[in-house]
């Protein structure tokens, strides 16, 4: 059947074409429409712009390089090196106490004189003390010196073609192996070695190794352009060095990814044991996220290793747990070291279990500020981490809470102008809002961390007390910049890191809770999430135990003033629910006890402990030495005048062989290996990023988070729609024109 149209008369139809509310309707589907073809033509034109400069080889366009940016060499940025590398781990648990070494095998697949270059990572507070370099037969001891007179030593022997190496500290969980001279075909191992202490939480003993390093975003402005346009790929560094963080070049290697194709095969494998000495019998012991044989040689010795060579890819973690909670409240380690005066001292102790029921029964109103990381770096498993973790913290508020919800990558945005009411109502809202978040862009702590600090006098108002959650996975090299701010913008509030991901910065991690006076929580994947929050939030509602301090006593339980007594952390930070006092102590003299006490609710508790019982154990000393810089480098975050510190850390680590940021370990050959004639070529080995990292631009991973960085666009569907629009703008032209007759 023919459809009949509409019959208008001569009016109507000059009406219906001078109708402004057409003739509006027409104009605006055109705008809209030529609008989306113009950005879907320039998307598409930057896109065509980065791709093309994908070919330009391994320099980096240093134009591009304004502030804030983080890039990653991908298949045509020479991440693929001469060297291969393979890494085993041995590591040696007794009590509380840890040795680990690791031994990294490098080979030279090339027919050129190479020198190695390899930024990795280890524990935050790993006290690095040995260095041994092992050519064939050959083995060759590293001697600590001064950071810049190791330099020069190596250097030195770099250029007499001797075989040497140089280990140094870009940061107290990143460090880098120099190795040069070697030779086609040549194998040299490289053995290091560092003490460790357990971790105790919630009756579970833990150590962490990390083998991965997620890349660190680099904020503000280059402060050499000059300097940086001489960097390549295939030198060790990628970014270049800026107002905000002066040494980006140690800290940012080309790295490669499971993920992306092609660069599985560069990835460092690693054979991992684990001798465990509990000293008590054991429930549970676990390793999170790789498979282990586990041999009991007995009740409380186990003999654990990796079921095959693994990627690097993702940080180990192993967990066990006491048979019995009572066998494990204190522990005391000590040494004497020969030639020294001094006691060293390592204690840990739970405080005592009747305070736990003092504030059960209590909920202390709360301000809650959420700030969560949605960069580049996020991507993939991690946010999706992030969010439920979030959403389920959210339903842990009680209605008279008040909470808020600060999300950042390029900037920071607050969900709540100000924090509102946990009721219902909010809950929904907020948990709608992580629904539309996406990681992507670069990181600005900074911006999040005063936006949730900066509150004035208002923080914690009355009975509230106001805790910020900070979720991320810590991938920056502003480190202290941030740490400073935090110690300036605390104020009333306290400061809980959720690290996120299968390798975040420890670093940045403890220490930012610990001066934010809170606790650090890691989640390091979505089925723990329930769990850590659970965790969490016991810690946050119950009271917190303060004014911990540690004093020797005489032989009759008396107070000693005139005693040399050096214990680290100092001051001793306040205790959550579940976590034991662990603290390292020096003493000039073989003082018999000492008084630990602190106060809970008001209540005030005491324990006096005999350190003549304390077990004998080497590398006390070197624990007690690694956190007293440790202590000192805060205190430079926190404004201490530098050349004190300097000289206080150089003194330290030089007694005590450790590698610091002021000193580096050096091995020199007697040997000399490369003929003069033969050149000597740089190669960087690349460094593994976490399997769950995922790049924001192209299958060769050119681009990652970055406020301006190369990333993927929407450019595609911006032409598709605005063709659409174009369509139905001129179908309706043609059918408000058309006069339908009969």
């Amino acid at each position: 059947m023919k459809r009949k149209g509409p019959t208008l008369t001569q009016k109507e139809i000059e009406n219906a074409v001078t109708d402004p509310g057409n003739l509006m309707l027409l104009v605006y589907t055109v705008l809209i429409g030529l609008i989306l073809l113009g950005s879907g033509f320039l998307y598409a034109g930057e896109a065509r712009s980065a791709e093309s400069q994908e070919g330009q080889g391994s320099e980096f366009n240093l134009e591009e390089i304004s502030e804030g940016k983080l890039l990653v060499p991908g298949q045509d940025g020479n991440v693929v090196s001469a060297l291969k590398l393979s890494q085993k781990v041995i590591i040696s648990i007794s009590g509380v106490a840890s040795r680990v070494t690791v031994i990294q095998e490098f080979v030279n697949n090339s027919p050129d004189w190479v020198e190695g270059v390899y930024v990795f990572p280890l524990p935050a507070e790993s006290a690095v003390d040995h260095l041994k370099m092992v050519i064939g037969e050959r083995e060759v001891v590293g001697e600590i010196k001064e950071k810049e007179q190791a330099r020069k030593i190596y250097e030195k022997a770099k250029g007499e073609g001797r075989k040497t190496s140089l280990l140094s500290q870009n940061r107290p969980n990143i460090f880098t192996t120099r190795l040069a001279n070697i030779g086609p075909g040549e194998k040299i191992v490289i053995e290091i070695e560092y003490q460790q202490t357990v971790q105790y939480r919630d009756q579970t003993f833990s150590i962490r190794f990390p083998m991965a390093m997620t890349p660190r975003y680099i904020p503000g402005k280059p402060v050499n352009r000059e300097e940086a346009s001489e960097i390549g790929f295939s030198e060790e560094g990628w970014a270049v060095n800026t107002d905000q963080v002066p040494d980006a070049l140690e800290i940012t290697p080309p790295m490669v990814v499971a993920g992306v194709e092609g660069q599985q095969e560069f990835i460092p494998t690693v054979e991992l044991e684990v001798d465990l000495a509990s000293g008590f019998p054991l429930s549970r012991v676990e390793s999170l996220y790789h498979e282990m044989y586990d041999v009991e040689l007995a009740e409380n010795h186990h003999m654990l290793s990796f079921t095959g060579i693994v990627f690097a890819d993702h940080d180990f973690v192993l967990e066990w747990q006491p048979a019995k909670a009572a066998d494990a409240t204190a522990a005391l380690l000590t040494e004497r070291p020969e030639g020294d005066e001094n006691s060293f001292m390592l204690l840990m102790l739970m405080p005592p279990e009747n305070l736990k029921s003092a504030g059960e029964t209590r909920h202390v109103p709360r301000e809650a500020v959420y700030i969560l990381d949605v960069s580049g770096s996020m991507s993939g498993p991690p946010i999706r981490q992030a969010k439920v973790a979030l959403a389920r913290a959210l339903d842990k508020l009680q209605p008279k809470d008040r909470f808020n919800i600060i999300s950042f990558n390029n900037t920071a945005r607050k969900l709540f102008t100000d924090s509102v009411a946990a009721n219902s109502g909010n809950i929904t809202i907020a948990k709608e809002y992580l629904n539309t978040l996406r990681a992507d862009g670069g990181t600005e702590m900074k911006l999040a961390l005063e936006m949730a600090l900066n509150v004035g006098d208002s923080a914690g108002r009355g009975d509230r007390v106001r805790q910020v959650i900070f979720m991320t996975d810590g991938a920056i090299g502003n480190e202290s910049e941030l740490f400073a701010l935090i110690n300036s913008e605390l104020g009333r509030s306290r400061l809980f890191t959720v690290g996120i991901g299968s390798a975040p910065n420890s670093h940045f991690m403890t220490r930012a809770a610990k001066i934010g006076r809170g606790s650090y929580t890691y989640i390091g994947n979505l089925g723990e999430v329930g769990q850590r929050i659970d965790e969490l939030f016991i810690r946050l509602e119950n009271p917190v135990l303060t004014n911990i301090t540690i004093e020797p006593l005489d032989e009759k339980g008396n107070s000693v003033e005139a005693v040399e007594f050096l214990s680290y952390p100092h001051p001793v930070p306040d205790l959550y629910l579940g976590e034991p006092l662990q603290v390292a102590m020096r003493m000039d003299s073989d003082w018999k006890k000492i008084r630990v006490s602190g106060t809970r609710l008001g209540e005030r508790w005491q324990y006096v402990i005999d350190v003549s019982r304390g077990a004998g154990r080497a590398g006390i000393a070197t624990l007690w030495a690694r956190k007293k810089i440790a202590d000192e480098m805060e205190s430079l975050a926190l404004g201490k005048d530098e050349n004190e510190v300097r000289q206080a850390i150089l003194e330290t680590a030089l007694e005590h062989h450790l590698v610091s940021k002021y000193t580096s370990l050096v091995a020199v050959d007697k040997e000399i290996s490369r003929p003069r004639h033969e050149v000597l070529k740089k190669e960087a080995v690349p460094t593994p990023a976490p399997k769950t990292f995922q790049f924001a631009g192209n299958q060769y991973g050119d681009a990652v988070f970055a406020g301006s960085a190369k990333t993927g666009t929407a450019s595609n569907l911006h032409l598709l729609v605005g063709f659409l629009l174009m369509l139905i703008a001129a179908g309706v032209h043609i059918i408000r024109r058309r006069i339908w007759v009969k």
